[in-house]
């Protein structure tokens, strides 16, 4: 099986030394995964179905506590690149937040008898405080974890199967947490229909939820082996140099581009996600299949790994999202298809072909490109910065990003929240009501699932054909950053002066790696009988940490 695995990834040598130490990295993928997988389908029908809550209430909750999180992902980066501890400068972060994460997740699926329309603005105080929590908690797992790839996997290729394999274990928590929540939902609320009493089922779920990610995040700690920071020297920290920090990352072209690609890709998820279900719900009027739905939405979206993986190593990293993410444009596309449901049921059997065709197949297939090729691009982005900055800043990298990603996201679920109320939509908590949506009400939920995730997607598209880095910029930026830090001088050729300059959008002279260069010196780069550059292994301890 050990054989098996390791030729889908395409790694070469001993399990327990190539793919087991992946595997060991990728456990806290269990619950980044599967966390917040069940959150995005089900917590905000959760609040208006279960709780009771209005939709425009239930979303302000979950744009708090998203603003939030982006607010403290950079926070907990600039914390994480400065700690010292002998398990490095992130790992201990791990095991401090699973009381957290078991106490929050726990919250978010219990309402303690709180009704939204009785007392609207308690629920609104409690479930705001619980996802809040959980936000922070998962912050402390996620950029930490992030933050750690680069230095565990320094290879070009050897990140994209990391990469890889997380995606596995994402897949590994989505799974087995939606089955739980099924199994659960089927044994405590045999109607099938989510209203006031599926209460139990989710509140179980939580529970049980909880613990498995607990063991999950510290089968990572435990396991994962990270060099001590305890000798580190940091620059001396003030609000003028943190704010510094986050101005020099956005100054990267490459990180521009990866950006507002990322950044179309994630507000197209967020438009989709959030409204999905109550267009399954309350225009097909086919939430009985929805169960089904996601079923075939995770199956298809594990089944483009594969795909994705072989055609970023044969590629690059970009050409696979180009490839793939046509595929999202069009499923949204079907759903503008799809023909409203009635009391006496759904329109036929052609609308939920549509359906599960458009949403559950092409989109999510589609979607994973983007996805798969922003998880493989932002540790290489680390590089580029260090070739500007001349300094490790893995944590302030990946929580930037995240930081506008994340309030932009919560701003996105409030405009859906608020879009949908304007248009009329009407949520019920009461088992077995129907509501006859108004036709305005209709249009509103096609132009929130499908119409403005297009637009974004397209534009997220064409962003990623920008994108420039190869393997071979890569590998040269690397070997370029070590020679200068083994000798304070590196001498490039006109080429690789101009692929330097093309990444960093920066004259050479004005970045760290050509500051101060000794052309007379002669430390060109060396290339191996493969044609591939050589990067020197005795560099200073702080750049091997």
């Amino acid at each position: 099986m050990g054989e098996r695995f390791k030729k889908a990834i395409g790694v070469e040598g001993k399990f327990l030394d190539t793919v087991w130490p992946m595997i060991q990295y990728c456990f806290a993928n269990i619950f980044m995964g599967g966390g917040g997988y069940i959150i995005s389908m089900y917590f905000t029908v959760y609040l208006t179905n279960v709780v009771g809550m209005e939709l425009k209430h239930a979303t302000f909750i979950i744009m708090l506590a998203t603003i939030w999180d982006g607010i403290n992902d950079p926070i907990m980066g600039i914390i994480t690149d400065r700690t010292r501890s002998k398990y490095g400068r992130h790992r201990r972060y791990l095991l401090w937040s699973i009381p957290l994460v078991v106490l929050s997740y726990s919250m978010l699926w219990n309402s303690y008898g709180l009704d939204g329309k009785a007392n609207p603005t308690l629920c609104i105080v409690y479930y705001g405080f619980a996802y809040i929590l959980y936000k922070t908690a998962y912050t402390m797992v996620d950029v930490p974890h992030v933050s750690m790839l680069p230095t565990l996997a320094p290879e070009y290729n050897k990140r994209t199967q990391y990469t890889s394999v997380s995606y596995i274990f994402n897949s590994v928590g989505m799974v087995p947490s939606y089955i739980i929540l099924l199994i659960f939902l089927s044994v405590f609320n045999s109607s099938g229909e989510l209203s006031k009493e599926s209460a139990a089922p989710f509140f179980v779920t939580g529970i049980v939820l909880s613990i498995v990610y607990a063991c999950a995040i510290f089968a990572t700690f435990k396991s994962v082996k990270e060099p001590s920071s305890l000798n580190e020297v940091f620059p001396k920290l003030d609000i003028k140099f943190a704010i510094n920090e986050y101005i020099q990352v956005f100054r990267s072209k490459s990180f521009r581009d990866y950006f507002t690609m990322s950044f179309f890709w994630q507000m197209a998820r967020s438009f989709y996600s959030t409204t999905i279900i109550y267009f399954i719900t309350y225009l097909a009027n086919l939430y009985s299949y929805y169960p089904l739905y996601n079923t075939f939405a995770g199956v298809f979206e594990s089944l483009a790994f594969p795909l994705n993986y072989a055609l970023t190593m044969k590629m690059g990293k970009s050409k696979c999202g180009a490839v793939v993410t046509p595929m999202m444009i069009i499923g949204l596309g079907m759903l503008l298809l799809v023909k409203p449901g009635t009391a006496a049921g759904s329109a036929g059997t052609l609308p939920l072909v549509l359906l599960i065709l458009g949403g559950a197949v092409l989109y999510p297939f589609g979607m994973s490109g983007i996805g798969f090729t922003g998880n493989n691009v932002l540790p290489d982005l680390t590089d580029v910065d260090e070739l500007i900055t001349g300094r490790r800043r893995e944590g302030v990298m990946s929580t930037f990003n995240t930081m506008v990603k994340q309030i932009v996201q919560g701003i996105m679920t409030f405009t859906v929240g608020s879009t949908l109320d304007a248009f009329g939509l009407v949520t019920s908590n009461v088992k077995g009501e129907y509501i006859q949506q108004t036709d305005l009400a209709l249009t509103g939920l096609k132009v929130c699932v499908a119409i403005l995730p297009m637009i974004s997607a397209i534009i997220a598209w064409l962003m990623l054909k920008r994108f420039k880095m190869t393997k071979d910029d890569h590998t040269m930026i690397r070997a370029a950053i070590a020679t200068k830090r083994e000798y304070g001088s590196v001498t490039l050729t006109d080429y690789e002066k101009e692929r330097c300059e093309l990444l960093t959008g920066y004259k050479l002279h004005n970045t760290w790696l050509g500051k101060d260069n000794d052309e007379t010196q002669g430390n060109v780069l060396q290339k191996d009988e493969n044609g591939e550059y050589v990067i020197l292994k005795k560099v200073k301890a702080t750049e091997a940490e």
